[in-house]
């Protein structure tokens, strides 16, 4: 039986990726430093512990595992990366469990890696245009993210790749746009704007108001990624032979505006407006460039995204009304 670790396990997707590979015949050990919050772990094995500490790196990695995914981090949505106020806190905890978990692997001889990077690393400078945004994988540089979520992002696919080259490991880089979908933090202020959105959505119906709020003007643009096509593509990257790192990301683009207003019509509350609100707001545009990743793969993500859209919905409104109403 072939074995797997997911670092970050008891998160968002990492939850669901430990699912994926259950269903696929894996003993999966996971680790976090919380149990998934929403449902119980699929994992064989769950670790509770902190990867910034080397003597839960070396528990995990205790044996040879077939494969590694490394999802860990210290994120967030704007509210959490925009503000200026996490940046040390963000970039030293990610970056130290980035150098544990390479460093434990080399040393137990792991050889396949996969490090979940961010199109949070591409440069501001190209993002500027809310219509045209460019994000293509070659974009890279000159570097000059927006945040320095984005600059840990982008020294940590160095390390791994840097580890690839000079340890023998075969290390694979996703790039991932904006994640969403079911079993989520939805409220809290670490939370997407998908999220966000629907949960504000849902308790403007549950109260009977009829606005919602929104930090700027709305047109910003982004495109967002279903969950369970995010693990699609993080598992067919894995097993691929491209080394570089690739966009993982839908390419139907949105403004933040027409993503309210697309929940809004999947509540069935066309009445509710919108209020723009002073708030962090990230780049203005940014959408995946799928080229490479059809090119390598052989595959791109294709579902639309109300129908996420609709299933995450349903999800946090079922949520809201177990806290909210009981």
């Amino acid at each position: 039986m072939k074995k797997a670790v997911v670092c970050g396990g008891g998160g968002f997707i990492g939850g669901h990726l430990v699912k994926r590979l259950k269903s696929e015949g894996f003993w999966v050990r996971a680790v976090d430093i919380k149990f998934p919050e929403y449902d119980e772990t699929a994992a064989d094995d769950f670790i509770e512990g902190d990867l910034r500490d080397i003597n839960i790196c070396n528990r995990v990695f205790d044996q040879n595992f077939d494969e590694v995914y490394q999802l860990a981090a210290d994120m967030g949505g704007a509210g959490f990366v925009f503000t200026g106020e996490n940046d040390a806190d963000i970039m030293h905890n990610s970056a130290t469990i980035n150098l544990n978990v390479l460093e434990t692997c080399r040393k137990r001889n792991i050889k396949r890696i996969f490090y979940s990077s961010s199109a949070c690393m591409y440069p501001e400078h190209n993002q500027m245009d809310p219509d045209n945004p460019i994000c293509s994988e070659d974009s890279a540089y000159p570097a000059n993210p927006d945040s320095e979520y984005g600059w840990e992002k982008l020294f940590s696919e160095r390390l791994y790749l840097a580890y690839g080259k000079n340890h023998g490991m075969t290390v694979r880089v996703g790039r991932y746009h904006n994640i969403f979908g079911t079993h989520g933090t939805w409220e809290g202020g670490r939370e997407k704007a998908p999220a966000a959105l629907c949960r504000k959505v849902c308790l403007a119906r549950m109260n009977n108001e009829n606005e919602i709020e929104m930090w700027g003007d709305g047109d910003q643009t982004r495109s967002f990624l279903y969950v369970d096509e995010c693990v699609e593509g993080t598992i067919k990257l894995m097993r691929s032979d491209w080394i570089g790192p690739v966009n993982i990301g839908s390419e139907e683009m949105v403004s933040i505006n027409e993503l309210a207003d697309l929940i809004i019509k999947i509540a069935g509350n066309s009445d509710i407006g919108i209020k723009h609100i002073p708030g962090p707001l990230g780049v203005r545009g940014r959408n995946s460039d799928n080229r490479l990743i059809e090119e390598k793969l052989g595959w791109a993500p294709s579902q639309p995204l109300s129908e996420g859209l609709k299933i995450t919905y349903e999800w946090i409104e079922e949520q809201a009304y177990q806290k909210y109403k009981s």
